[in-house]
């Protein structure tokens, strides 16, 4: 079982004591919150209170995460494309076609069974016994640079850089279209597409904000090569805000064209660099993944052609 405490500050007197904690402990979602808190793994000064209590300045609150339960998905050795490496983090360059963590449908082959190999019982068990060191994650089709977490007290440190967005994402992207601007910002909500509901739409109600910044570094007839840097991180970010301005990503038949001409597996988006404060020696690293070889053949395809 371990611990994570939290001193009340002035400013979330009077929060519910469930919401507080989802937004301390951002990793865990607030159903399982509310469950420690109904099972009396959380105290406040020592005593147990209710979901809904709410909090007081300069009150304690102790949470009790209990380890990860022994689950059903099994290690498989399936080799790893190392960045980097320590007893803290692992930084993979994830291939395409490869699911992050478990779900129905894909219980084998994921980056989680590769890496619950690779790192034995040296994984964070905060995001469930499905996605052991699972911080944060990518698209099974978008390639690139992916940060696991071999212990708790990194993974909250990561997961605390991801909430106040100050991790630095850098994706590489091939679009469709000729793009009017060398450089643009894009703002807009994204949340639940409004009648399929496996997609992500820009919004005006319910979204979440979400701002994307890119830059043409090649513009060849009809498409380009493009830089993103994400100011935040929401589901789909980079696919539907491209979309949303008529440039969708080559290969993504999901907001872009359905009819697929290039004949690719998904979109050709690649998750270049990431940069964060180490959770350990509190220095800056910065890693990044070079470009899988479809992409480079692509865009070569692309540069002699024009």
């Amino acid at each position: 079982m371990e611990q994570f405490t939290f001193t009340i500050e002035d400013t979330d007197t009077g929060m519910r004591l469930d919401k507080y904690l989802s937004e301390q402990m951002p990793s865990l979602t607030r159903s399982f919150l509310q469950k420690l808190i109904k099972d009396n793994q959380v105290t406040i000064n020592g005593k147990c209170e209710k979901v809904n209590y709410k909090l007081k300045a300069a009150q304690e609150v102790t949470v009790s995460v209990p380890p990860a339960e022994a689950i059903e998905i099994l290690p498989e050795n399936i080799p790893l494309d190392i960045l980097y490496e320590d007893e803290d983090i692992l930084i993979v360059n994830k291939p395409k076609d490869m699911v992050v963590h478990p779900s129905a449908g894909h219980y084998s082959g994921t980056l989680v069974n590769a890496i619950m190999y690779h790192c034995k019982d040296s994984l964070s068990g905060i995001n469930g016994e499905i996605r052991p060191g699972i911080v944060h994650r990518i698209d099974k089709d978008t390639t690139g640079s992916l940060i696991i977490c071999k212990n708790n007290a990194s993974h909250l440190c990561i997961a605390e850089q991801i909430k106040e967005h100050s991790i630095k994402r850098v994706y590489r992207g091939i679009v469709s279209g000729n793009l009017r601007e060398a450089e643009g910002r894009i703002e807009g909500d994204i949340g639940r597409h409004a009648t399929d509901r496996k997609k992500m739409a820009v919004v005006t109600k319910n979204g979440k904000p979400a701002v994307t910044h890119y830059k043409v570094l090649e513009q060849w007839k009809n498409t380009a090569y493009l830089e993103f840097c994400l100011e935040t991180g929401r589901t789909h970010q980079i696919r539907v805000h491209m979309a949303s301005i008529g440039h969708p990503l080559l290969g993504d038949t999901v907001y872009g064209n359905p009819k697929n001409p290039y004949h690719l597996t998904g979109q050709t988006l690649h998750a270049m660099t990431i940069g964060f404060i180490h959770p350990k020696t509190g220095e800056y690293l910065e890693v990044s993944a070079p470009l899988p070889e479809y992409f480079v053949t692509l865009i070569n395809k692309f540069r002699s052609n024009s």
